[in-house]
């Protein structure tokens, strides 16, 4: 698969937990924990499993950075 984004970070499924319509997803990558919020639909679509592989697509103009 081909894709435009170069904020892509690969890692492994830690933990996976349902809602009503969204889950939320967490990714370790290199010791960072990443979490992403998706439908249940695409968890089940994309068979993500805890365990499993998948990656981060990070999209920069979402990102925002804050200090103090």
């Amino acid at each position: 698969m081909k894709i435009s984004a170069r904020n892509v970070f690969p890692g492994k499924i830690i933990e996976i937990k349902k809602g009503a319509t969204t889950a939320h997803v967490q990714l370790n990558v290199n010791g960072l924990i990443v979490t992403a919020a998706i439908t249940n639909e695409a968890v089940e679509e994309l068979g993500l499993k805890v365990g499993g592989e998948a990656s981060a697509v990070v999209k920069s103009s979402d990102v925002m950075v804050m200090v103090g």
